[in-house]
């Protein structure tokens, strides 16, 4: 019987599978929903156990009318989103509020970060239709605000900057109202250049999460590299100065307090406008292990120390997420700097 249970076994049943359509002369295709072929650089780890989470990390499962009519429009439009590509925990509150995150680029993406639950391997190519079905959705759910992210797409020359760059220009095509976050990639092996293509094209926001404190890349962000990412949103503000930017990490990875004022410190010398601070949550057994459930109270801390720094938007709850209440936070984030303006009297 123990011969027949590993027999049968999610990862032998796919190797056995793969082999067998190698030799019929077919195309494998993955199933995103089986662990093991959807992270298969993670398929090796030990499990790691998830701890139960506390009562402030609790959210209600999706529903509803909102809900289910966003749900649709993403599927008519087949589009991707990070909210459920992610398992992000507040897209039943948002899903049922009209918001959805768009991610381009596909659903498979180039890098293997142990924190994150978006599938690992080789992707499709772009899809140069995909541009215009974002801004169609985006029109059809009347959104003031929208977020556009991708997957890393380390195949591809300019990383998907020019893809970005379209999308912009089609969401702005469409719907002239509405205002433009992007959560971009690194741009790590793609020429400095590319840089200049997203910004050229003009979003409200530009965000690129640095995700963890430096002493934890090689185990948590092993393909980033963390002055590089630092770099990349300096070079935002050099670029087009009057661009809001935006960063966020995770905490609950292992990383000392003195690491995250550390992390603060080098944002604000790169002139980043907006942090987001949220507790890191395990996806599966085999992603990087919860070190710790950071209690509220020191969320709260890191917010006031972070206004301290002067940063002129800060979100740092257990449930933040980069496009949690984005919309909203975009309001305030105008009005803070108009504040300031008026304030130093520039």
């Amino acid at each position: 019987m123990a011969v027949m249970q590993n027999w049968y076994s999610p990862p032998l049943c796919t190797i056995v599978m793969q082999c067998y359509q190698t030799i019929r002369g077919e195309k494998f295709v993955r199933d995103l929903k089986i662990p093991d072929q959807r992270h298969p650089e993670k398929a090796h780890r030990p499990d790691n156990a998830q701890p139960k989470k506390p009562d402030w990390i609790r959210v209600k499962a999706p529903s509803g009318k909102g809900y289910h009519e966003t749900h649709k429009i993403m599927r008519e439009h087949n589009l991707v989103t990070v909210c459920e590509e992610a398992g992000c925990p507040n897209a039943g509150e948002c899903w049922s509020q009209g918001h959805a995150t768009m991610m381009i680029m596909g659903d498979i993406c180039t890098r293997g970060c142990t924190f994150c639950n978006v599938a690992t391997g080789k992707p499709e190519a772009l899809d140069v239709f995909e541009p215009g079905r974002v801004a169609d959705a985006v029109q059809k759910l009347g959104l003031n605000h929208v977020v556009i992210t991708s997957v890393d797409r380390d195949d591809v020359d300019d990383g998907g900057a020019e893809h970005f760059a379209q999308t912009i220009r089609a969401v702005r095509h469409r719907s002239p109202g509405t205002t433009i976050e992007i959560l971009t990639p690194d741009f790590l092996h793609c020429a400095p250049e590319v840089l200049e293509t997203v910004v050229a094209a003009k979003p409200d926001v530009f965000n690129h999460n640095l995700e963890t404190v430096p002493a934890l890349y090689p185990s948590v962000r092993p393909g980033a590299r963390y002055f590089h990412s630092l770099r990349l949103l300096q070079r935002v503000k050099e670029l087009d100065p009057s661009m809001f930017t935006k960063s966020g990490i995770m905490v609950g990875l292992g990383e000392e307090r003195q690491h995250v004022h550390q992390v603060m410190d080098d944002m604000r010398a790169a002139d980043i406008d907006f942090l987001t601070i949220g507790q890191y949550l395990q996806p599966t057994p085999k992603h990087h292990v919860v070190d710790r459930f950071v209690h509220p109270d020191e969320f709260k801390a890191y917010e006031k120390a972070a206004y301290g720094k002067g940063f002129l938007m800060v979100s740092a709850t257990p449930l933040t997420r980069s496009s949690y209440h984005a919309g909203d936070d975009f309001e305030r984030l105008r009005e803070a700097r108009l504040e300031r303006l008026a304030q130093t009297g520039a």
